[in-house]
């Protein structure tokens, strides 16, 4: 489990193909605090620490991840948002998020609005995932709060650190994210499908 707030950025390194695996290379700030079996969420996407070197570190996605996820469009040299398991007993800070993510959306307008951005991003409705509006959202890892929320599209509101400190600052019109519902929201769509 994790809540959506972002520790830090790590820099992909190196992508080796293996089958239908990607073996992804990272380095970060946190590798050192970091072991072997460890799940870190990676643009929202927990994956497994199979090897540390130095400061580096790598984690292995398979093919249904890559196909459901960002991840497979990475490149040496981006930047993906990092966070560890949540720790219990500590503040929930942002909202309850399992690292696994429902699906894609694209990233359809960037406004700058008082010293804050808002993005807004299309989605697949007839995957059957909603956002209500002040619902809470994770959008490649980072726990954020739904606007103008509509059937195929929602808004947030970033602020500047978030922006300074996540792969917000690299989003451009048609940047594919990682989308993962909020899970209350999830088994209540789920509960009122199976009424019908």
């Amino acid at each position: 489990m994790f809540t959506g707030i972002i520790e830090t950025l790590g820099e992909i390194k190196n992508l080796e193909k293996n089958g239908s695996n990607l073996h992804i290379t990272i380095k970060s700030s946190i590798t050192q605090e970091l072991k072997i079996d460890q799940s870190v969420a990676h643009n929202g996407v927990c994956l497994t620490v199979v090897k540390i070197e130095d400061d580096f570190y790598t984690v292995t996605a398979i093919d249904e991840t890559l196909q459901k996820t960002n991840l497979g469009e990475l490149k040496v040299g981006d930047y993906v948002n990092l966070e560890r398991a949540m720790v219990l007993g500590a503040r929930l800070d942002g909202h309850i998020v399992q690292g696994h993510v429902d699906q894609t959306g694209v990233c359809s307008n960037i406004q700058q609005q008082d010293g804050s951005w808002i993005f807004t991003f299309n989605y697949d409705a007839s995957l059957n995932n909603v956002t209500i509006e002040k619902g809470s959202i994770t959008i490649d890892g980072t726990s954020l709060t739904v606007f103008n929320s509509d059937k195929h599209s929602f808004s947030v509101a970033i602020i500047p650190y978030t922006y300074e400190h996540t792969v917000f600052n690299s989003y451009k019109i048609g940047t594919v994210v990682n989308l993962e519902f909020d899970v209350i929201g999830k088994y209540v769509s789920r509960l009122l499908a199976l009424r019908e």
